[in-house]
């Protein structure tokens, strides 16, 4: 019986052994140094600069090109009465001598410049001793201050110009305005008015006559 086993059992059966794997086959050089980077291209040789014809052989070739030149003509002779002979200057105008000016200036006068203006067109362009009698006789109040800046300034022309008072006149005469002086009265209601005293700068110029 336990020949019987034996027999029945069959042996194992062998595993079949893996078979060698076929190794790649290697690639030629060829192929790496085509996988490598390319190489830079050489840059073509630039052409040398030619060398320049010599100064002589270009001057040679104009000197051929240009034609010969003619002979200049002489100009002609210029007619006397063709051109008209030049202008004479005129002579210079002698300028007449200045006449002198003399000013007189009062500041700060307690009138108003359009009441003194009033009275400066009526002695504008008048003589000293006119300009005098229309201030004497004007009833307005800043005809006195005028008529003391008219004097102020014949005293300036006597003595600092050496002038003659009788040979002046009033050549220009005018008021400017000056600071206002500010002051309030007191009204009803408890409120106040403002007040507005004027003041002028009066101007007067004296000049001989002709």
């Amino acid at each position: 019986m336990a020949d019987e086993e034996k027999k029945d059992k069959k042996p194992p059966a062998e595993k079949p052994k893996p078979k060698p794997r076929a190794k790649p086959a290697a690639k030629p050089a060829e192929s790496k140094r085509g996988a490598a980077k390319p190489r830079a291209r050489k840059a073509a040789p630039k052409d040398e600069p030619k060398e320049a014809p010599k100064a002589d052989a270009k001057a040679e070739a104009k000197a051929e090109a240009k034609p010969a030149r003619k002979p200049a003509r002489r100009p002609a002779a210029k007619k006397a009465a063709a051109k008209p002979a030049a202008k004479e200057a005129p002579p210079a105008k002698r300028e007449a001598p200045r006449r002198p000016l003399v000013r007189a200036r009062a500041k700060y006068v307690r009138s108003s410049a359009r009441k003194a203006r009033l009275v400066m067109d009526h002695v504008r362009g008048q003589s000293v001793s006119e300009a005098r009698a229309l201030l004497r006789h004007s009833p307005r109040g800043v005809a006195r201050d005028v008529e003391r800046l008219l004097n102020s300034a014949v005293a300036n022309a006597e003595n600092n110009h050496e002038l003659v008072g009788d040979d002046l006149y009033v050549k220009e005469i005018y008021a400017d305005e000056g600071p206002t002086l500010r002051r309030f009265r007191p009204r009803a209601q408890g409120r106040a008015t403002r007040i507005r005293k004027r003041t002028s700068h009066l101007t007067v110029g004296l000049s001989t006559k002709e």
